[in-house]
């Protein structure tokens, strides 16, 4: 199994980069202080650093909003999973405890001001692509009964003909949905190359390092760019 970013994409956003940890063998069935802690913090941290201002003007914010753009999403309309989080938290909606695994994805992605998903794989061995999606593509929104069909050319992240997330980072699926049944998890982070790389690289070893000393297992790590549009999971 592959995470694949087709060529199509860079050349719409030639500077796009995808960190990547894929963990093997986590259990998210039980509570970690550490992991409530860290979330906690997280948000607290940004609700002191938007208190009074507005995210989609906050200079990390601005170059996710020019990437929805050249790809044809109104960034007024669909946001980038980062600003969604940050907007709630600027409302004072803060965010919840959902599991383990889902809170510290939103740890990170809050302490690191990058977007950042998390696919539970399960047994499937087909890639997971990014790349615009096709008339015979699905997706399943959270707490969906009824398939929908993406727009066409839209970015998308795919197995096989499942949509896992639509319009790049704005909304994952109910299909590969964490639960505290998942297992093997994969983590893309993304950023930009002439951006943020650096932060990229330090969201994934924070990432990695977390995994590592809360539940002992596997990782893989990498980072996905234009010269290395794809690695091994």
């Amino acid at each position: 199994m592959r995470f694949v970013v087709k060529k199509e994409i860079f050349e719409e956003l030639p500077s796009a980069c995808f960190g990547v940890v894929m963990a093997k063998g986590i259990d998210n069935n039980n509570a970690y202080p550490e992991i409530e802690q860290f979330l906690d913090e997280s948000i607290q941290a940004a609700m002191q650093r938007f208190e009074g201002r507005k995210v989609k003007e906050d200079p990390d914010i601005l170059p996710y909003r020019e990437a929805f753009r050249a790809l044809n999403i109104n960034p007024n309309k669909y946001f980038c999973s980062i600003e969604s989080l940050f907007t709630r938290i600027a409302k004072g909606k803060g965010v919840p405890h959902i599991n383990p695994v889902v809170d510290l994805g939103n740890a990170i992605s809050l302490k690191y001001t990058l977007p950042m998903g998390a696919h539970d794989l399960g047994k499937s061995s087909e890639d997971i692509c990014i790349r615009l999606a096709r008339p015979d593509d699905t997706f399943l929104a959270f707490g969906g009964e009824k398939d929908e069909t993406p727009d066409l050319d839209e970015v998308v992240y795919a197995i096989g003909q499942q949509v896992r997330s639509r319009r790049w980072t704005w909304r994952q699926s109910e299909n590969g949905k964490i639960t505290s049944a998942s297992t093997d998890i994969f983590f893309p982070i993304d950023g930009f190359t002439d951006f943020n790389r650096e932060r990229v690289l330090a969201a994934q070893d924070e990432l990695q390092m977390r995994i590592a000393r809360i539940w002992g297992c596997k990782t893989i790590v990498g980072l996905v760019d234009s010269e290395n549009p794809y690695m091994e999971l």
